[in-house]
């Protein structure tokens, strides 16, 4: 093939002459047989289509036809071949009528017809042929492989696979769920069965490689799509997401990749009204607390988006502010006003700074988060969390702030750790600041968060790049996850939507066991790991909950957003939280205040419903 393509202008053209002169002798001999031409027309037939041959070749190369302006076999090529024989056409039938006649009308109408017909197919099969034969690489050094998904992304996939043969792979089939696409065939690769099969198949075909052609597939099916692939040693890679796509419109063999820890369990289609949150980010000075950390560096890259007025970033540590406005700008002198170094601890400071800066939009995402050292330090929970999210409360209702959203965690539901006490506290002193508050003050609540800082699957990976051993605290305990760029999407979202002294709970997917995360990371590495279970710690559930006993689950908005009311948490109460008393006092106090805004839940529900609720569960 390759030792031809010198010639292509060639033998193109030749094989355009011949489709001319062959569709007139075809259709003139089909007449004579039929009696509905004279035999003697048959020269006059061949004169024609040899004279209909040469225009083509003329007209073609003022269009340059054949010598590659259009690509083979595509939409552009047979555009090109139409106007051209377009062209011809009409030349044929005007001199058919100055010359008498020379063919029956029939002839000269269905004699060009059939000669566009017959080119496009030739053309077609070049194509098939080319790109099935894999080019000039013999197909036995191309390693078979399965494809998952035989919608648009599958069929981009395979046709990229076959005019990429360089890649090393050969589609030879594909598995779908879809019953519609059961007969279903891409440039020739059949669909030979559904997902549950692909291991079957695979075998029968010799595929020791699946690649899950779904830019949309959830992070639920590719994780049963990982099973069915390690039960049955196949190697298994993935297209990455409609986000982290090169081109989103267009799935190619250059964006195959390996199946990392995003793909099992952050993967979330997030539909968002990009509308109305430019209305309340655009063109507004937003502050962003806690910017350096995990979701704060990633709000104020997204919020970037949106045009604000200003973006102010605060944090007190320096090499988290350097690093986050590296990331939005390049570079990080750290001598612009869009960067603050300060502590929310401090009221002096952050009064001061509402006051100058007067914000119209607050995200208040610093906090302290690390369960294990909150349950032996719960003082520092109380002046960060408690104290500190009061402070950044007060200081924007003095201030007008037209929008305040506390980000809070999924351990604020029936809370059991200090870390969900104090996240729920600041939950209510959120919704006691809205009941005073010229402006739209509210909460919002999600789980894990893939990348972030401190994550048990950080730990997983560092341990497994260790050598091991894996521990997980229970076999039987599940979590919630999602990406990091998946929540702060619809953080932005719920903040357009929240109402006064709401909290808004991210609709996170199906919890995920921990021990299923840590056996398939293992599997990923290809290392032969150990697992240890080392049991719950103090504070930890066996599985977490995004809405509280009694919390109502209503969507109004958003299908991925709950709304649900938050009693409110007196500000003096707050004030009143002795931070250095006992440890085991402080914590008994801080659960208590949290019963008694449990308590005020189950008296609204009881009275909305006059039936029995169930007691709380966050006690010790």
């Amino acid at each position: 093939m390759q030792r031809l393509r010198p010639h292509r202008p060639l033998i193109l053209a030749a094989c355009d002459f011949s489709c001319w002169v062959t569709s007139f002798l075809l259709l003139a001999w089909l007449q004579v047989a039929m009696h509905d031409l004279a035999p003697g027309r048959f020269g006059a037939a061949f004169v024609v289509g040899v004279a209909c041959g040469v225009l083509h070749l003329v007209v073609g190369l003022s269009m340059r036809l054949h010598q590659g302006r259009a690509q083979l076999g595509t939409f552009d090529d047979a555009l090109l071949v139409v106007t051209v024989a377009g062209i011809v056409a009409a030349v044929e039938v005007v001199a058919n009528i100055l010359y008498r006649q020379l063919l029956n009308g029939s002839l000269v109408v269905t004699g060009p017809i059939l000669a566009f017909a017959l080119m496009i197919w030739a053309r077609g099969l070049f194509r098939v042929v080319h790109e099935q034969g894999g080019g000039h690489r013999s197909r036995r050094t191309l390693i078979p492989v399965v494809v998952a998904g035989a919608g648009e992304g599958g069929r981009q996939l395979v046709m990229s696979m076959l005019r990429e043969p360089h890649s090393g792979w050969r589609p030879v089939a594909l598995v779908d769920d879809d019953p519609l696409k059961r007969h279903r065939r891409i440039r020739g690769v059949p669909v030979l069965g559904t997902t549950s099969e692909l291991a079957c198949i695979a075998d029968r075909l010799g595929a020791r490689t699946a690649i899950i052609a779904i830019p949309s597939a959830s992070s639920e099916t590719i994780r049963e799509m990982s099973t069915y692939a390690h039960e049955a040693g196949l190697d298994l890679k993935v297209v990455p997401g409609t986000r982290d796509l090169l081109n989103p419109t267009q799935v190619a063999v250059s964006d195959v990749r390996d199946v990392n820890v995003t793909d099992l369990l952050g993967r979330h289609v997030i539909d968002t009204d990009v509308s109305s949150i430019a209305g309340y980010l655009t063109g507004k000075r937003v502050l962003v607390t806690g910017a350096g950390g995990s979701i704060g560096s990633e709000l104020c890259r997204q919020i970037a988006t949106f045009g604000p007025a200003e973006l102010i970033m605060l944090d007190r540590d320096e090499s988290a502010l350097h690093a986050v406005q590296l990331s939005l700008y390049g570079k990080a002198m750290l001598d612009t006003d869009d960067v603050v170094l300060g502590d929310i601890r401090d009221a002096q400071f952050v009064i001061d700074l509402f006051q100058r800066r007067r914000p119209h939009v607050v995200f208040h995402a610093a906090a302290l988060k690390h369960l294990p050292l909150l349950e032996r330090a719960p003082g520092e929970a109380v002046k960060t969390n408690i104290w500190g999210t009061l402070t950044i409360l007060e200081a924007a209702a003095a201030t007008d702030v037209e929008r305040f959203v506390n980000i809070s965690t999924d351990k604020a539901a029936n809370p059991c750790s200090v870390l969900g006490y104090s996240k729920r506290l600041a939950e209510g002193l959120t919704a006691a600041v809205a009941m005073q508050a010229d402006g739209t003050y509210m909460s919002v609540r999600f789980g894990n968060v893939l990348g972030s800082r401190g994550s048990v699957l950080t730990a997983f990976t560092a341990q497994i790049a260790a050598g091991g051993p894996v521990t997980v605290t229970d076999p039987r305990v599940t979590r919630y996850f999602m990406t990091i760029e998946e929540s702060v999407q619809l953080v932005i979202q719920a903040a357009a939507i929240g109402r006064d002294g709401e909290a808004l709970v991210l609709d996170m997917g199906e919890p995920v066991s921990i021990d299923s995360v840590a056996r398939q990371l293992i599997d990923l590495s290809g290392k032969r790991i150990d697992i240890e279970y080392t049991g719950l710690r103090t504070g930890e559930k066996m599985h977490e909950e995004l809405l509280g006993t009694g919390e109502a689950n209503e969507r109004p908005t958003h299908d991925l957003i709950s709304q649900t009311p938050v009693p409110a948490f007196d500000p003096l109460e707050a004030r009143s939280i002795d931070a250095w008393s006992p440890r085991e006092k402080l914590i008994e106090n801080l659960h208590s205040q949290c019963e008694s805004m449990h308590h005020d839940i189950l008296t609204r529900r009881e009275q909305a419903t006059l039936t029995p609720t169930p007691t709380f569960q966050g006690a010790r």
